[in-house]
Parts: structure tokens; sequence; C-alpha cells
């Protein structure tokens, strides 16, 4: 295990605020000290910042629960990010996703899914490895999407693409359940 680049903060590097929000999202994740938040909470305002945006991704974003952590979890594996996968892994459960979905979105856009899944998992793919969408992945997304919802997709896998940077830039302990 790599030393954090960042150490998580306590009290008295997050201020108040910043340490109460802290503590609220990680007993709504199930651990004793989210990490992540704990971490980032240190840059003050920019935490709340990016609090906001992140929250308008997920869990209040534009497509189901269920798609929208299809999406994560494919964007934590493909970014090899395992924090990501910690907690998406439980997440996508309580949206419905069992083991056997699980398994396939690391699997991929082939493993058996709908038009709709496939699509969505292709894109992901392209925009992580190419930071692009191919105009045949592209009319297949907007076959399924409108045009807000295909701007909310591409905010969520850069957005998750960036956290999974963010984490291991900042070497991110994993959390413990």
């Amino acid at each position: 295990m790599t030393t954090p680049r960042v150490s998580p903060g306590g009290f008295g590097d997050l201020g108040p605020i910043n340490w109460m929000v802290v503590r609220a999202m990680s007993l709504a994740t199930g651990t004793d000290n989210a990490h992540i938040f704990a971490t980032l909470g240190r840059s003050k305002g920019l935490f709340r910042g990016w609090l906001h945006f992140s929250s308008r991704m997920m869990p209040f974003g534009e497509l189901s629960r269920r798609e929208t952590e299809m999406i994560i979890i494919r964007v934590a594996h493909l970014r090899g990010c395992d924090y990501e996968l910690d907690h998406h892994r439980r997440l996508g459960a309580k949206a419905g996703i069992s083991a056997d979905a699980f398994d396939r979105i690391i699997e991929g856009p082939d493993a058996e899914w709908g038009d709709r899944e496939r699509s969505l998992l292709l894109a992901v793919g392209e925009i992580v490895a190419d930071r692009d969408v191919s105009d045949q992945t592209w009319d297949a997304l907007r076959r399924h999407l409108t045009e807000r919802q295909a701007i909310a997709f591409t905010l969520l896998v850069g957005q998750y693409d960036s956290l999974a940077t963010t984490i291991g830039v900042l070497r991110v302990q994993r959390d413990t359940f």
C-alpha cells in the first residue's frame, strides 16, 4: 500500500462545515471515514463546489440510478480505480445491479446487453480510451438518450474519469466497510 500524498483531514483540517459533510457522507457510504471526502475536504470551498457538481451527476442525474451506476462501474474498471469500484459495487447493488450484472459490466459492452446498455458501455469505453466517441457510437447513444441526457452522460463519464485520476494522483487509500 502506498502512502497518501494528501492525508484525510480531521476537524481542524476540514473546518466545521466540511467536517460535518464528511461525517454525513461517511455514514451514508457505510464507512467510518470516507477517505475521498476527508481528503478533498481539505480544499475548503472547492470541496463544496465539487460536491454540488458531483451530486448533479449522481445521485441527482439525468439517467436512471441503475444506468448511472453501470457507467460509474465501467469507468472505475477501465481506470483501474479500486476505490470507486469498492463504493459503487455497494451503491450499484442498491440501484438494482446484481453480482452477475456487475461482472458483465466489467466484461464490457458485448456481455449480453440490450442495445441501450451496450451503447452506454461502448461509449464509456471510447471516452475513457480515446477522449471521444465515434459517430456510430454517438448515433447509437442518441437512439436512447435525449440531447440533455447525452450531455449529462458525457459529463458523468468525465466526472468519474477525473475522480479516478484524483484518487490515483493523491494516493487516496481504500475505505474499510
